[in-house]
């Protein structure tokens, strides 16, 4: 079914507005795609919070156009499915993670501003850990030097308490 003239206006205002705000294209082609695999990928884009849709090759062109993910256009040739997101490695995780097991789903390319990717580069970004491991590394990292100060800390008092209990326990020997 094609789109009428307002209707592609309305998908090209949507697309735009989600690249706006995206920090990593990424391109699959699902030729050959079940249906229900397609439903379940798009269960999968909206937990991890990325806009995944089938849209027309040339509306994606236009939304693009003067945007730092221009130099992605080239790569947009035959059915090919969108993940946009604002999270980089969430998107590539995503579509990664399903191409491995589905065979009909194959990454064509992304990109992140003024970054065209290739698919191999998809796969290295899908590679790496999300935003939210990262933090989590860095705050364990931050809060090791703080944690063995603590035992340090801690570490005199407690070794004065043991030398009373054994002094303690030394006279109730001898007693």
């Amino acid at each position: 079914m094609s789109l009428n003239l307002e209707e592609k206006k309305a998908v090209v205002a949507e697309v735009t507005g989600q690249v706006t705000e995206a920090q990593a294209i990424i391109l699959a082609e699902y030729r050959g795609m079940a249906v229900s695999d397609m439903t379940v990928l798009r269960a999968k884009a909206r937990a991890a919070g990325v806009y995944f849709r089938v849209l027309k090759n040339t509306l994606v062109r236009r939304a693009i156009a003067d945007t730092p993910f221009a130099g992605l256009a080239d790569q947009m040739v035959g059915p090919l499915v969108y993940g946009i997101s604002a999270d980089p490695v969430a998107v590539a995780k995503v579509i990664h993670e399903f191409a491995k097991g589905n065979d009909k789903l194959v990454i064509k390319g992304g990109a992140m501003p003024n970054s065209v990717m290739s698919a191999k580069d998809v796969s290295s970004l899908a590679t790496m850990p999300s935003r939210e491991e990262l933090i989590a590394k860095l705050m364990g990292t931050m809060q090791a030097p703080v944690t063995k100060f603590v035992q340090t800390l801690n570490e005199v008092p407690t070794k004065f308490v043991r030398g009373l209990a054994a002094v303690r326990d030394q006279k109730e020997a001898t007693v």
